[in-house]
C-alpha cells in the first residue's frame, strides 16, 4: 500500500512535470492524478478515496489523498529468497524511475550472477530528470533484479538481492 510520504513524493513529480495525467498501479493500490482536472484519487483493491485537486495562486504544496488502509491478506507473493535473511537487500533512496543501464543502448550495470564491490554502480533512479547512480555498497554476488527496466520505485524498495562475502 502507498505511504503518505510517497504519495506526497509522486504528487511533487507530477506537479513539476508536463504532463497532465498520471497514474500509477502497483500490487492493486492505484494512484491516478490529474494536473488540470479536479480529481486526485488513490484506490485501493475494492475501496476507493478520492479528494479535490485545489488550484491554487502560488505554487505550494498539493494536496494529498489519504492511502487506504493496507490489508494483511493481499500481501504481494515473494519468492523465497527475498525472506532470506543471509541476503543483503539494495533498496532505492528515493522515488523514481529504475533503470537497469545508462542508455537503452548499453547492457545493464549487472545482472544475476555479476561480482559487485561497495561502489560498483548497479542501477540508476530518476527523481525529477535527474539521474542517480545507486551503489552496491556491499561485496557479493547479485542473486536477484527485483524491479524490471523503466519500472517506477518507491523510497526503500528492494531492489536488488546480494549475497554478501
Amino acid at each position: 500500500m502507498f505511504k503518505i510520504q510517497e504519495i506526497r513524493e509522486i504528487i511533487k513529480l507530477v506537479d513539476s512535470s508536463s504532463i497532465d495525467e498520471f497514474v500509477y498501479e502497483v500490487d492493486g493500490a492505484k494512484v491516478k492524478l490529474k494536473k488540470n482536472g479536479v480529481v486526485t484519487e488513490t484506490v485501493a483493491p475494492k475501496k476507493e478515496v478520492v479528494a479535490p485537486v485545489v488550484q491554487q495562486s502560488a505554487p505550494a504544496a498539493a494536496p494529498v489523498a489519504a492511502p487506504a488502509p493496507a490489508k494483511a491478506e493481499e500481501a504481494p507473493a515473494v519468492a523465497p529468497a527475498n525472506n532470506d535473511p543471509s541476503l543483503h537487500k539494495i533498496v532505492s533512496p528515493m522515488v523514481g524511475t529504475f533503470y537497469q543501464s545508462p542508455n537503452p543502448e548499453s547492457p545493464a550495470y549487472v545482472k544475476m550472477g555479476d561480482k559487485v564491490g561497495n561502489e560498483t554502480i548497479v542501477c540508476i533512479v530518476e527523481a525529477m530528470k535527474l539521474f542517480n547512480e545507486i551503489e552496491a555498497e556491499v561485496q557479493g554476488e547479485i542473486v536477484e533484479v527485483l524491479v524490471k527496466d523503466g519500472e517506477l520505485v518507491e523510497y526503500g524498495q528492494p531492489l536488488f538481492l546480494v549475497k554478501a562475502e
